[in-house]
C-alpha cells in the first residue's frame, strides 16, 4: 500500500514529511521521495529502497521549505529506481499518487502530441503534465487541478503541489483513502491518521469523489461536481504505536474499504502500464514447461486457489488440482516431474500450507507462492513469489488479503496463457484492461454499503443460509458462507448451484435465505432456473448480479445487489465485496466481536 503525506507548516517540511513517511512504513514500499517548495521553485529528493536511503540523500542535499508532499511506493514493474519514484514533477507541478489511472495511455498520447516530455514509465506522471497543461492555458491553480482530476479514470488518491501557489495543496480521493489534518496555522494531508499523528489529531476523512484545497487557514472540500461539502472533523486517538481504525468502527470494515487501493497496488506490481501487459517478476523456471499445477491453501486462501483453477485451466489449458493444505500430504499424491506447486497464504506462516510445500519440494516440484509477507517462511522456501500488496490485515476474517490474492492469481493466469501461446495479444489486452478497471469498479460497489446493510437486517434473523454460484462464482459462494460463519456465527453453506437439487434443496423453506451469485454470463439461464426452484419452495433469494441479470430475474429475488457490468473474468473479485459486506453488517447487527471472532486466530501456525 503506497503512502501519502502532505504538509503546509511553519517548520522545515522535510522533517515532517520524513516522520509521516516512517509511520507509513507498515504498508510496505520499495522507494520513497519528497518534494518541497523552496523560494517558489519545486525541489525534489527521491531514493529507491528504504527511507534511510532518502534520509541519507537529504543529509547530503538538504531540502528547505515549509510546504511539501511525500510518498512511499511499491514499484509497478521492473527494478525500483529514482526515475519511477514519487513525487513526479514538472517545473510547476509535483504530484504523489496512490492507485491506478486507467486512461493514462490516452492522456499521455494527447499530452505528448502537445509537446510534453515524459521521464518515467508511470501512470502518475500524466497527472503532472495534465495539471501543468491547464496552468499553461491560463487556468488558476485550483481550476487547473479540478479540470485535471475530472478527466482521470480509475481509482486514486492524489496530493498536488503547484509552484504558482506556494501556500496551497490539492488532494483528491476516488477509491483509496485520504485524510485532511487540521492544525494551528498548519494543514496536512495523509493516507491515514497514523501518518499525521505527531502533527495533529483533528482529522476529516474525504469521501469517495471528494477533492480538497488546503491552505494555512483551513480546507475547502468539494464533491465530484465541484459543490462545496462539509466533512466532519473527528478527534483521532491514533498514536504512532498502532495502525488505527480511522473513521471506521472495526478493522474489518476499514480493510474492506481499503480494497480499491490495495488491489491497485497489487496490479501495479505485476502490470506494465507502458506496454499494457502483465509482466511478472522473472521466474527461475519456465512456465511453458509446466504440465500440471497443484494449488494448496487453507480457508479463504483455498477459495482463491479454486478461482485460480478456473482461470489457469481456461487461459493456459493446464490441468490444476486444488487441495486443502491439511489433507494434501496424507494422500501421498503422485506429482508430475514438470509440475508446479502453487501455495497461497496471507501470513506465509500457515503450518497446514507450509508442510505440503515441503512435500512438493521434496518431489521435485517448482514452487510458486502468493503471500502478503515477503519475509515469511513460505516466501523464503519458494522458488518464486507473487506478492500481494494488501498491507497489514488486522481483522481475523480475511478481506483485502483475499481479493489481492485473486488479483495476483489473475495476473499469473494471464501470463501463463501468454507464454504458452494459448491466448493471443488481443486476449491479453482485453483481460489486462479488465483487471485495470477492477479498483474503480470495487469503489463503485462500496457505494452500495447502505443498501447491503439493509439486506443484512434480514440475514441477521436467520439460523441457516445457503450460498450458490456457478463457474468461478462457486468459490465466491463458498467464501461468502465462510465469512458469515466466521463472524456472525450463523450456520451457512456454499454450494455449486447445480448441486442444489442433489440434497440442499431439502433445506429450503421460508426461513432459509439463499444468496445467489449469478453474473449475466453464459451460465445465467441455469442460475435463473435455480432461483425459480428456490421460489417454488418458499425460499427468499438475495441475488448478486449485474444490471442485466437483476433485470432478467425480476421479482424472483427478494433483494438484489446490482454490481457494475464487467468482463466475466474479473467477476470473482468484484462479487467478493458484497459477500464481505453482507457478513460484516450481519455480524454487527448480531453484536459479535467482528475483528476477533471466537475460537479463531489470524495465522494458524500449528497443524
Amino acid at each position: 500500500m503506497c503512502g501519502i503525506v502532505g504538509v503546509i507548516g511553519r517548520a522545515n517540511a522535510s522533517e515532517c514529511l520524513i516522520d509521516g513517511l516512517r509511520r507509513l512504513e507498515y504498508r510496505g514500499y520499495d522507494s520513497a521521495g519528497i518534494a518541497t517548495l523552496v523560494d517558489g521553485a519545486i525541489g525534489r529528493r527521491r531514493a529507491p529502497g528504504k527511507i534511510v536511503n532518502l534520509v541519507e540523500r537529504l543529509r547530503i542535499e538538504p531540502l528547505g521549505g515549509t510546504v511539501g508532499i511525500g510518498h512511499t511506493r511499491w514499484a509497478t514493474h521492473g527494478v525500483p529506481n529514482e526515475a519511477n519514484a514519487h513525487p513526479h514533477a514538472s517545473s510547476k507541478v509535483a504530484v504523489v499518487h496512490n492507485g491506478i489511472i486507467e486512461n493514462f495511455q490516452q492522456l499521455r498520447a494527447e499530452l505528448e502530441a502537445k509537446g510534453h516530455t515524459f521521464s518515467s514509465d508511470t501512470d502518475t506522471e500524466v497527472v503532472v503534465h495534465l495539471v501543468t497543461d491547464y496552468l499553461d492555458q491560463g487556468l488558476p491553480a485550483e481550476g487547473a487541478a479540478f479540470e485535471a482530476i475530472r478527466r482521470l479514470e480509475g481509482a486514486f488518491a492524489l496530493a498536488i503541489m503547484m509552484a504558482p501557489n506556494p501556500d496551497m495543496l490539492v488532494g483528491a480521493r476516488k477509491g483509496p483513502p485520504l485524510a485532511v489534518g487540521y492544525g494551528d496555522g498548519e494543514m496536512y494531508l495523509g493516507s491515514d491518521a497514523l501518518a499525521l499523528a505527531p502533527m495533529t489529531n483533528r482529522i476529516a476523512y474525504l469521501e469517495d469523489g471528494d477533492w480538497v484545497v488546503i491552505t494555512r487557514n483551513g480546507a475547502t472540500i468539494r464533491n465530484q461536481t465541484g459543490e462545496v461539502v462539509h466533512r466532519k472533523i473527528v478527534q483521532s486517538s491514533v498514536s504512532g504505536a498502532l495502525a488505527g481504525k480511522g473513521e471506521y468502527r472495526h478493522f474489518m470494515l476499514k480493510e474492506i474499504f481499503e480494497q480499491p487501493q490495495v488491489l491497485g497496488d497489487t496490479l501495479r506490481t505485476h502490470y506494465n502500464p507502458a506496454e499494457q501487459s502483465i509482466s511478472l517478476a522473472q521466474m527461475p523456471f519456465d512456465l511453458r514447461a509446466i504440465d500440471r499445477v497443484t494449488t494448496v491453501a487453507c480457508g479463504t486462501a483455498y477459495y482463491a486457489g479454486l478461482v485460480a483453477k478456473y482461470w489457469i485451466e481456461m487461459l493456459a489449458k493446464v490441468p490444476v488440482d486444488a487441495d486443502v493444505g491439511s489433507e494434501f500430504r496424507y494422500r501421498e499424491p503422485p506429482l508430475s516431474p514438470n509440475g508446479l506447486g502453487l501455495f497461497v497464504s496471507q501470513s506465509g506462516e500457515t503450518a497446514d500450507t507450509l508442510v505440503p510445500l515441503r512435500y512438493c519440494k521434496s518431489k521435485g516440484q517448482k514452487i510458486l507462492s502468493v503471500v502478503n509477507v515477503p519475509e515469511s517462511t513460505i516466501a523464503r522456501e519458494s522458488d518464486a513469489v507473487l506478492p500481494t500488496q494488501a498491507g497489514p490485515e488486522i481483522g481475523v476474517a480475511s478481506t483485502k488479503a483475499f481479493t489481492t490474492q485473486l488479483m495476483a492469481l489473475a495476473c499469473l493466469a494471464i501470463n501463463f496463457g501468454k507464454v504458452r501461446g494459448t491466448i493471443d495479444a488481443a486476449a491479453e489486452a482485453r483481460l489486462s484492461s479488465a483487471l485495470l478497471s477492477v479498483p474503480s469498479r470495487v469503489a463503485d460497489v462500496l457505494h452500495l454499503d447502505a443498501h447491503i446493510k439493509h439486506i443484512a437486517e434480514e440475514l441477521a434473523e436467520a439460523r441457516d443460509v445457503l450460498y450458490l454460484g456457478r463457474g468461478s462464482s462457486y468459490p465466491i459462494a463458498l467464501e461468502g458462507a465462510l465469512k458469515l460463519k466466521e463472524i456472525s456465527y450463523i450456520h451457512a453453506e456454499g454450494y455449486a448451484a447445480g448441486e442444489m437439487k442433489h440434497g440442499p434443496i431439502a433445506l429450503i423453506d421460508e426461513n432459509v435465505p439463499v444468496v445467489v451469485i449469478a453474473p449475466s454470463d453464459f451460465l445465467f439461464d441455469k442460475s435463473l432456473s435455480n432461483l425459480e426452484q428456490v421460489i417454488a419452495r418458499g425460499g427468499r433469494v438475495i441475488l448478486i448480479s449485474d444490471e442485466q441479470g437483476v433485470k432478467r430475474a425480476g421479482r424472483l429475488a427478494s433483494h438484489s445487489i446490482c454490481l457494475p457490468t464487467v468482463d466475466p473474468f474479473v467477476v470473482p473479485i468484484i462479487a467478493s465485496i458484497p459477500v464481505q459486506l453482507l457478513a460484516y453488517h450481519t455480524a454487527v447487527l448480531r453484536g459479535t466481536d467482528v475483528d476477533q471472532p471466537r475460537n479463531l486466530a489470524k495465522s494458524v501456525t500449528v497443524e
